[in-house]
Formats: structure tokens, sequence, C-alpha cells
């Protein structure tokens, strides 16, 4: 068994420029897509999803327990139609990279705002497609810190 929950001590490393990218995909029916494209009663949802997105960051420490308050620079959240996908499925691919200046790494801020964006998306979708899934959680791309730089394969 291991040692009880703590937050890891991160006070003798170095400050330094990080950058994280993460996706998560929203799959429902192509007529539930265009419905939350073309807007719904409770407004654009594909602009909501990146206010969510946004807000997740910054709630990141508060939802994961081993995550430490950092200082973020910036970040920005995207929700893009896939269009390649007419006929029987919709997604939307929602996209969070975020940007940090502190002693450890924004990935998990990236992760959060990407599923917390397609999470948002789901909430009005399911009037429209009580079917529809989020799949795809991932990281794409992180930048800085000791570990360096990783960029996932495409093919996965």
């Amino acid at each position: 068994m291991s040692e009880a929950s703590r937050i890891v001590d991160v006070g003798g490393k170095g400050v330094t420029e990080r950058e994280a990218t993460a996706e998560a995909v929203i799959t429902m029916t192509a007529e539930a897509r265009a419905q939350l494209v073309a807007g719904t009663p409770k407004g654009n949802p594909l602009e909501a999803a990146r206010v969510a997105g946004v807000m997740a960051v910054k709630r990141t420490p508060d939802l994961l327990p081993f995550c430490h308050p950092i200082a973020v620079t910036g970040a920005e959240v995207t929700c893009s139609v896939d269009e390649g996908c007419e006929g029987v499925t919709g997604r939307i691919v929602v996209r969070a990279t975020v940007r940090a200046s502190d002693r450890t790494g924004v990935e998990m801020e990236a992760l959060t705002a990407a599923a917390v964006g397609a999470l948002c998306l789901y909430d009005t979708a399911k009037p429209y497609d009580r079917t529809a899934r989020i799949d795809g959680v991932r990281l794409l791309e992180k930048k800085g810190g000791k570990s360096g730089h990783f960029t996932a394969d495409p093919a996965s």
C-alpha cells in the first residue's frame, strides 16, 4: 500500500514556459449536430462549450486533488464541426490549448477544458440525441518542463 495521498512538492523545480493541447470528441446523430450548429433555445451551444472549457481551466485544481494551482498565462478552446461525417453520425471536436509559466505542467488543465467543453455540448445535445457520446479525450501535445516535448501519434 502506498503512502497517504499528497500533493507532490515542486518547490525545487524551476519556472519554465509550458503548453499543452488536448481534445475530446462528441459524436451524435447528424440531425442533433445540425441543431447544435443552428442554435438551441439555450443559445449558441458551441460558444457555451468554449466558455465552459475556459472556465474549467481555472477550476482544474478544485476538481483534481493532485493538481497544483498554476500561473496560467493563456487558454483557447475551439469547437470544430467535423463536416466529413455526414449521414448517420455527426461529430464536434473540442480542442483546448493552455499555456503557463510555472513549475509543473498544464496537461490536466487542457484535458479538463476539452472534457468539460464536450460535456457542455452533450448537455445541449441530449434533447435531440440521448445516445450522444464523448470519446477520445486525449493529450495531443505538450511542450516544456523536464520531460520535454510530446506529440501524440495522429493515428491513435
